[in-house]
């Protein structure tokens, strides 16, 4: 059975009693107030969308060869959801709380995507620079709208160069190991 709210008019009350019920109510508010606060700090220990996140991380390839890491150095900071990372690390954030260790496999689609062979151009080797006529060798260009782009010496046959303009890690699938050191 539900109750009529109790309603105490304190005009009625001695001043030392209002003053009392003063007090209590500022000491229940401050009360709430603080465990808001704390529900709202605790919820910064979490990933969510839009969230600022600080990751610590570890880029390893298939075959076992480190490609980059910032371990014992200064966080990466990225913004959950805005494609400042590949997707398939960005999603897998989501969720994640300060401290916790994933390891994250990512398919070269949720990567650089895959190998495009639209991206390969023969050049005479006359074109690259002496010091840069060796396969494997990256080389920075620029596009007909003034655009700098990295590209890499994919093999080199007589007089011909290929140049591959895809990113060096298109194609591959990408492991890391990633640590949540803080949310914002």
């Amino acid at each position: 059975m539900l109750r009529k709210p109790c309603v105490i008019h304190t005009t009625s009350l001695p001043a030392s009693v209002r003053a009392t019920l003063v007090l209590v109510s500022l000491c229940l508010a401050a009360v709430v107030a603080h465990a808001e606060e704390s529900e709202k700090a605790e919820k910064k220990t979490v990933v969510e969308a839009g969230s600022t996140v600080g990751i610590e991380y570890t880029l390893t390839l298939e075959d076992g060869t480190k490609v980059d890491n910032n371990v014992g150095g200064e966080a990466m900071l990225v913004e959950q959801g805005s494609g400042q990372i590949i997707p398939g690390l960005d999603k897998e954030l989501i969720g994640m709380k300060v401290n916790e260790v994933k390891q994250v496999k990512v398919t070269p689609d949720e990567a650089y995507g895959q190998l495009d062979p639209a991206a390969f151009t023969e050049v005479p080797v006359s074109e690259l620079p002496e010091n840069a006529r060796q396969p494997g060798m990256m080389l920075m260009a620029q596009d007909d709208q003034g655009r700098t782009q990295r590209l890499r010496v994919h093999k080199i046959e007589g007089d011909k160069a290929t140049l591959d303009f895809n990113h060096p890690l298109a194609g591959k699938t990408l492991f890391f190991d990633i640590k949540i050191l803080e949310v914002q």
